[in-house]
């Protein structure tokens, strides 16, 4: 109770400070709780799954995505994880070249990890674990987030004693909607894994994600938020798994995901009363629908789901929660990249 009372105490503190005014190292300067938010529209964007191969090919054109981001102005950016492929090297300096990719965003850039980023390291011999740990120090060293204007965050590791480690589990307020990621990695979030140590890591992630999407939709009611946006890498659906009688394929969340998702995000949701938006990435594939449905079969009818572009389509999305009270909560743009492969890709969002 004490660490809920200081939480809240420090939001408010980030909420009190005024749009345009000096703010201090580790204030907000993107929050602004009040109640003439819900009549304002938020922007902000989000991208993943990139870039993939070499530099010298993939490089120019994701810079050039975030210079277009940049033109934006918008407050941050979210980037959904799996900033480099699979197979491409996981040693310290492909982790600081992505770092300055990050730090290259003119506002703030927070990112949640993908498996890529540390779990696929086993596929060249690398510890995914000790690779994990090396993320973690370089990508979430203290509780801000990356690119040059940072935000202020509060982070699971620092609130939850008993989840010190899961730094990574990250959550802001602004302008009364609650943001917040969590860390699942694609295909199976390390449940699959031959090595008895990361199927052990995956389980225990897995219920450091639930205390946390948990203790989220608790502050999204006691602030009370307008909305709440959550972030993830993994993706949470598959239409290719088997089918259950009674129960539509897009309704399935993989049993990796049961404990963080099923278990805990989907009723939460339901419950909440106010527009939750998932966003993750893995399957490449741009896509706003809303595929979940509770475990009576009924769709639960106030949560989104973005699914963001990825390789070889170095395309990002402009979110917009529009004000209270408007016909659809959530906006979702593409923004094309020029430079891309496909800057007009065929890919087109499932409503």
């Amino acid at each position: 109770m004490i660490r809920r009372r200081a939480a809240l105490a420090a939001l408010g503190a980030l909420a009190a400070a005024r749009p345009g005014s000096a703010v201090p190292l580790g204030a907000n300067p993107a929050s602004a709780t009040a109640p003439a938010d819900s009549t304002l529209a938020i922007d902000f964007v989000a991208l993943g799954d990139m870039p993939y191969g070499p530099d010298l090919l993939v490089g120019p054109p994701y810079r050039h995505l975030i210079d277009q981001i940049n033109a934006l102005g918008l407050p941050f950016a979210i980037h959904v994880g799996d900033f480099k492929d699979g197979l491409a090297a996981c040693g310290d300096d492909e982790y600081e070249r992505q770092y300055r990719h990050f730090q290259r965003f003119a506002r703030a850039l927070v990112y949640t990890p993908g498996d890529n980023d540390w779990l696929d390291c086993q596929r060249r011999g690398d510890d995914p674990l000790e690779r994990l740990r090396a993320l973690r120090r370089r990508f979430f060293a203290d509780a801000r987030s990356l690119g040059q204007q940072p935000l202020a965050l509060q982070r699971q590791g620092d609130l939850m004693p008993a989840y010190a480690r899961y730094v990574e589990n990250q959550r802001w307020v602004h302008r009364s909607v609650v943001f917040a990621t969590f860390h699942t990695v694609g295909p199976d979030n390390g449940l699959q894994a031959r090595q008895a140590d990361v199927r052990a890591e995956a389980q225990a992630r897995e219920l450091a994600n639930a205390a946390w999407i948990r203790d989220t939709f608790v502050l999204a009611s006691q602030l009370p938020a307008r909305a709440l946006v959550l972030a993830t890498q993994a993706e949470t659906l598959g239409p290719w798994l088997p089918h259950t009688p009674g129960l539509p394929r897009a309704a399935l969340v993989r049993d990796n995901f049961a404990v963080s998702v099923r278990q805990t995000l989907l009723p939460l949701a339901e419950e909440a009363g106010i527009p939750v938006l998932l966003i993750h990435g893995d399957q490449h594939v741009y896509t706003v629908d809303q595929p979940f449905r509770n475990g009576r079969n009924q769709p639960i009818r106030n949560l989104w789901r973005l699914q963001v572009f990825g390789e070889p389509r170095q395309h990002a999305v402009r979110v917009r929660i529009q004000p209270v009270g408007s016909p659809a909560p959530f906006d979702f743009t593409p923004i094309w990249n020029p430079m891309s492969t496909d800057p007009r890709s065929r890919q087109r969002p499932q409503r």
